[in-house]
């Protein structure tokens, strides 16, 4: 990847508020060409209110927002040209086929390409006859992703994008997001579906109460925090407690559980050793110890006070159907 090129997506100091409620309070996010970008947060949190702000949607009290460039409030239909979205809760006109709707999203980008309009139904074995108002929430789905892709973009937004897709589904949307990354397509993952993005992405951003508390590749936000050990057949098991470097230590008969600080490895390691020893394990910090290391006080990262981001309108959000 070159760290000379423009980035696909630059947010700085993002501030949006709805009423009294802040949703985004200095939100910065760089997403470079090329790469899987996660976007991680629980509800509340503010990806949603990114995504419309980079879809020029909604224009932020502060702070700027620029797609290939451009700033999607100034320059939406320049932006759009080149975006596919996918939202993760998907409403349909109920009296089209699915086929109808699929044909009429991409239209709006200039249509589909027949063949991959195909091999997609077939892929997420859908069935586009029917009406939209008789699909379940994983064939609303369906018809958005495939709305999506059908014709390739630059760059995909994608807010919970695999939200009611059955696990086989699942399987063929992470296949597809490889695939158009192999083609050298950008991609915003918007999630909170912990597993996927750490299989699909290159770069995470972890976002709590609007603003990013997180940045890097998995390798780096790992190497800030603690590895797991279990040792088992050690003489003296509660010498552990006192090693430097060793927290949390657990001791069951000769086993012993304890994590341990990135900067200390070797002289846990060192320390450790022993003639006795029966078994040794390490596990590296999960994307989920990641994650959850900012949301331990429960309150999920949502400012209390005021209406709920999305909430209204103001004059600074388009008018906007809810429809796809």
């Amino acid at each position: 990847m070159n760290a000379a090129a423009q980035p696909v997506i630059e947010a700085r100091g993002l501030v949006k508020h709805f009423g009294r409620t802040r949703a985004l309070d200095g939100l910065n996010l760089v997403v470079a060409p090329g790469e899987v970008h996660g976007f991680l947060g629980p509800n509340g949190a503010g990806k949603s209110t990114t995504l419309r702000i980079l879809l020029g949607l909604i224009r932020p009290t502060a702070g700027t927002a620029r797609v290939f460039g451009l700033d999607p409030w100034a320059d939406p239909v320049a932006v759009h040209r080149d975006v596919a979205y996918v939202p993760g809760d998907v409403s349909l006109w109920p009296n089209l086929s699915g086929g109808e709707v699929i044909d009429l999203l991409t239209g709006l980008r200039g249509g589909a390409y027949d063949k991959l309009r195909r091999d997609l139904i077939a892929e997420f074995e859908f069935d586009p006859r029917k009406k939209a108002r008789t699909y379940s929430k994983g064939n609303r789905q369906k018809v958005a992703l495939i709305a999506a892709f059908a014709r390739p973009a630059r760059l995909y937004l994608l807010d919970e994008p695999s939200a009611g897709l059955d696990p086989v589904m699942d399987a063929v949307f992470r296949r597809l997001i490889a695939r158009v990354s192999r083609d050298g397509a950008t991609v915003l993952l918007s999630s909170h579906i912990l597993s996927e993005v750490e299989q699909l992405c290159d770069r995470v951003t972890i976002i709590r109460a609007g603003t990013a508390v997180e940045t890097g590749t998995l390798g780096e936000l790992r190497h800030l925090q603690r590895t797991h050990f279990r040792v088992t057949g050690l003489a003296d098991p509660a010498r552990l407690a006192g090693m430097p470097g060793t927290h949390g230590v657990s001791i069951a008969g000769s086993a012993a559980e304890f994590d341990a600080d990135p900067g200390d490895l070797g002289a846990v390691l060192a320390g450790i050793a022993e003639p006795g020893i029966s078994g040794l394990s390490v596990a590296p910090p999960s994307l989920e110890s990641l994650f959850l290391r900012h949301y331990s006080d429960g309150n999920g990262g949502q400012r209390t006070g005021g209406k709920r981001a999305g909430n209204g309108k103001d004059s600074s959000e388009r008018t906007d159907s809810g429809v796809l």
